[in-house]
């Protein structure tokens, strides 16, 4: 990271890394990265100038690559203004793998009052941090994602198969934690490896996941806005890295039909700003009574905000219990089939693992979710019910079944709306429901294999 680099600094930082383009990276609401990419000396000029500009539109594109038709005209304005990109030069890094040599920044755009675009989903989990910050806590965070290699795809409508590994096989069963599997892909692992050590992203260790070719990541914990952008990052370069060795890497939530789906479990903790005592765990050692109130809001109103954390429709084919995926918010003592897990720490690491969130959810609004969802909690003193001990998927399923129903239930939050912003969730519901549009004018495979000839 390079939170000291300033906007003077930059020129100097340009030339001592030998760079020569510079991606401006915007993410949008589906945490999909659109954004300029310039030559080193226009980034710089532009920077000085404040001119680097991009259509306000950016924020409301679709997963489609479309604009939602009935998006109101204070979110999507028909002139389609623009709004100047101001980069976050603690997030710029050099990134690998480029024939040229190539930095990557987040940019934050400024509508011309020189305010923040309030439906930016960096902006949001900004918003979120701003209201801790005001109580003099501090939110810890640690994302876990998980992701799956697959062979190349060109016709969608095939499905995804594992690819073929040194051994000149592909997968065909579960091996979690393989040690041997995961060393089917070793070069393109150690790739990832020297690619995120050279970005500087705070990675930790790399498992074999259950499904076939099926890996995860572990990031170290640390600031959440920080996280998210790494989140992004990685993202990035996974997908760069897969393809160079001939294969695709996908953060689908469900990617193949009779595997695992692919989760980001976000390990979340809360500290005293001043002092870095963690506020979850007493003198003693036991759960604070801030822990208690935190766990309450989760389960309150996470099942309430499901489209932030589980954002299409395929992320609602993963939360089925007989893949080790959560369909509740009961709360328990290392117990994985709880969709809110508390791992046994000492006081001072004392913390909730949210099993909720998809690989493909947007970084930055899945760890908003659950912040403000535990905030509110803690707020309103909301009392949780207790601790499941056993198996949590023999209770009542408490999460949506569909993305249209998770949609009705967000846009009726109204806490969160109230503390996230009405636009915020008027453009994010407008997206969605465009989305959804889209999805039932095409027809499955499965209709046409079992409706075509038969009723």
């Amino acid at each position: 990271m390079n939170s000291d680099l300033k906007s003077g600094d930059l020129e100097a930082w340009i030339t001592a890394n030998g760079v020569s383009e510079i991606e401006c990276m915007v993410p949008d609401m589906n945490g999909i990265v659109r954004g300029k990419v310039l030559p080193a000396g226009k980034f710089i000029k532009s920077v000085k100038e404040k001119s680097l500009r991009i259509p306000s539109s950016i924020y409301i594109i679709t997963v489609t690559g479309e604009y939602p038709d009935e998006a109101d005209e204070d979110i999507a304005p028909t002139s389609d203004p623009d709004v100047t990109l101001v980069p976050d030069f603690s997030t710029i890094r050099v990134m690998p793998g480029y024939k040229t040599t190539t930095a990557f920044v987040i940019a934050d755009g400024y509508n011309k009052e020189g305010k923040p675009i309030s439906i930016s989903p960096r902006e949001i989990l900004k918003k979120v941090l701003s209201l801790y910050k005001d109580k003099g806590w501090t939110p810890v965070v640690a994302p876990e994602l998980e992701f799956y290699l697959t062979d190349i795809n060109r016709d969608p409508d095939l499905p995804l198969v594992p690819p073929v590994g040194r051994s000149g096989r592909s997968e065909t069963a579960s091996q979690p934690y393989g040690l041997e599997a995961i060393n089917e892909y070793e070069d393109l692992i150690e790739d990832i490896y020297e690619y995120c050590e050279k970005a500087n992203l705070d990675i930790d260790t790399m498992i074999h996941e259950s499904g076939a070719a099926q890996l995860e990541i572990n990031f170290l914990h640390g600031d959440a806005l920080a996280l998210a952008d790494q989140v992004l990052f990685f993202k990035r370069i996974v997908r760069q890295v897969a393809l160079k060795h001939g294969v695709y890497a996908t953060f689908m939530a469900k990617p193949m039909s009779n595997q695992p789906g692919s989760a980001m479990h976000i390990h979340q903790s809360l500290v005293d700003s001043q002092s870095g005592r963690n506020l979850f765990a007493t003198n003693n050692g036991s759960d604070s009574i801030m822990f208690k109130r935190y766990i309450a809001g989760l389960q309150r109103l996470l099942p309430m905000v499901a489209p932030l954390f589980a954002p299409n429709v395929n992320s609602f084919r993963r939360m089925r219990p007989q893949f080790d995926a959560p369909i509740n918010v009961q709360w328990g003592y290392d117990n994985r089939s709880c969709g809110l897990r508390v791992p046994i720490t000492p006081a001072d690491a004392r913390r909730v693992e949210n099993r909720l969130p998809g690989a493909d959810s947007n970084p930055y609004l899945a760890i908003a979710s659950s912040l403000i969802c535990g905030y509110v909690g803690m707020i309103e003193r909301m009392v949780p019910r207790s601790h499941v001990e056993g198996s949590a998927y023999r209770m009542a399923r408490t999460l949506p079944r569909t993305l249209y129903e998770a949609l009705d239930r967000m846009m009726h939050c109204k806490p969160v709306k109230k503390l996230l912003g009405e636009e915020f969730f008027d453009a994010f519901y407008a997206i969605k429901q465009f989305e959804l549009d889209a999805y039932q004018g095409v027809i499955s495979s499965w209709e046409r294999e079992h409706l075509l000839l038969k009723v």
